[in-house]
């Protein structure tokens, strides 16, 4: 049986100040062969050479990466602010329809930081465009100094809703991640179910009550060491036997409320 194609969407990057390129980070890739057992599918971010009815087609799921660029706040009906940083209007426009066409059909998709933020705005909520101002909010971001083991230390407990679909998948109703984000999730779309939150009471693990499929997101970035580390690995394999059963055909039931 053939591996399940996951499409991993990429982001737009400038090289030497004039050349513009789509790519997606190594660590993605790596977790979704590796772990996942898919194979990796790097999609440009632009709906004019990667239609989403085409994508859908030929993917059996969908990785939406983290990334520098933030959704535009248009998108969730505010203005635009110096805090909410730079935006890929060119990523929105793709991510945001196709996460709202793979809810509807139920194929899978996995949201990691942006793609955590995107999954929420594109089900109609809203977001803060800086966490760590709000009051009795750590700093979630990435440190800006330091090796790349400390950039992505271990450095806060998520807590799941007790036997809600998280704590099913992880085995564990608190798990410790890394943290490397400046927004966060202000008000929840509709069907987002919040299903774990940081200690400072930060969202970081949604899904979407009612789809026929695969639809989790969190704020952290579990591509990181996925092979071994205990949180990030049952999460890709999940997302992997999903996309697998797609490509196989079935159709798995709703995700639903705990009880």
């Amino acid at each position: 049986m053939r591996r399940p194609v996951i499409g991993i969407i990429g982001n737009s990057h400038l090289i030497n100040d004039q050349y513009v390129v789509q790519a997606a980070g190594a660590m993605n890739i790596k977790a979704v062969a590796e772990v996942a057992g898919g194979l990796p599918l790097v999609v440009p971010a632009d709906q004019e050479v990667a239609p989403i009815a085409e994508l859908m087609a030929c993917c059996d799921g969908f990785l939406l990466t983290g990334g520098r660029p933030n959704v535009h706040p248009e998108e969730y009906g505010e203005p635009e602010t110096e805090a909410h940083g730079t935006f890929d209007r060119k990523r929105d426009g793709l991510a945001l329809e196709l996460t709202r066409a793979c809810v509807a059909t139920g194929q899978p998709i996995l949201g990691i930081c942006r793609g955590f933020q995107e999954v929420n705005v594109a089900m109609g909520g809203s977001l803060y465009p800086e966490i760590r101002e709000l009051p009795g909010r750590m700093n979630h971001r990435m440190p800006p100094d330091g090796t790349i083991e400390e950039k992505f230390e271990l450095r806060h407990d998520v807590r799941f809703t007790k036997g809600g679909v998280f704590h099913r998948v992880m085995g564990a109703e608190v798990v410790r991640t890394n943290t490397l984000h400046g927004q966060g999730i202000k008000a929840p779309g509709g069907r987002v179910v919040i299903d774990g939150y940081a200690e400072d009471g930060t969202p970081e693990a949604i899904y979407i009550d009612g789809a026929p499929g695969f639809t989790l997101a969190v704020q952290w970035h579990p591509e990181y060491e996925a092979a071994k580390d205990p949180v990030s690995r049952p999460l890709f394999e999940a997302f992997g036997q999903a996309a697998s059963a797609w490509a196989a055909g079935q159709r798995p039931a709703a995700l639903q409320h705990a009880g």
